[in-house]
């Protein structure tokens, strides 16, 4: 901030006790007064790009904050995605390893642990809206099933699924697994010339 000399002129109307008989002889008193003037345009323009400057430099440690955030939680989702699932399946795993490790184990025994844990495994899909897709007697649809093979048959409609190799699931109504089928498939039919063919061996084999 600068100061900036004033030159103040007194007169004599400024002058409280003056003698009548110096009345003549007054003349202006020139005084030299200091006063303070405000920042120049100069000053004001710099003080405001210095808070521009901090301004924009705190905005971008905020962002930059934030993007390694929402990374580390990215990171975390992939992670533990399936922590949730995990927790539901140690249990299971668990029944079906001491069923295994049961010292009188048969296979009535077995049996049963198998079919303990298939139970918990149909209950944990359940609880997860996972639900298997119908495929076997089903026309072929190849947004939930997948042909391995196709087998000539004269009992089912074309395209039909008759075999079931590995049963799909969908969840939420989303296919999870298709289900991986063998489809039917119309007999090819013996052309007329093959016909005439077998018939001709036919007559030549016959005794005359």
């Amino acid at each position: 901030m600068s100061k900036k000399k004033k030159i103040h002129i007194k007169t004599d109307e400024e002058e409280t006790e003056t003698p009548e008989s110096a009345e003549a002889e007054e003349t202006p008193i020139a005084e030299i007064v200091e006063e303070e003037e405000g920042p120049s345009e100069l000053e004001q323009a710099q003080q405001e790009a210095k808070d521009l400057r901090d301004e924009m430099l705190r905005m971008r440690a905020e962002t930059d904050n934030l993007r390694k955030r929402l990374q580390k939680e990215k990171q975390d989702s992939v992670q533990f995605a399936n922590e949730r699932l995990i927790k539901q399946l140690i249990p299971i795993f668990e029944n079906l390893d001491r069923a295994l490790k049961a010292p009188d184990t048969n296979v009535d025994s077995l049996k049963e642990g198998v079919q303990l844990t298939s139970d918990q495994v149909l209950a944990l899909f359940k609880k997860e809206n996972v639900e298997p897709i119908q495929a076997v007697g089903e026309p072929f649809d190849p947004s939930v099933h997948e042909v391995l093979s196709q087998i000539e048959s004269n009992d089912h409609d074309e395209n039909t699924v008759i075999e079931e190799f590995s049963k799909g699931y969908r969840m939420n109504g989303r296919v999870l697994l298709p289900s991986r089928v063998v489809t039917a498939k119309k007999p090819v039919s013996k052309e007329p010339e093959d016909q005439d063919s077998d018939n001709a061996s036919t007559s030549a084999e016959a005794p005359a």
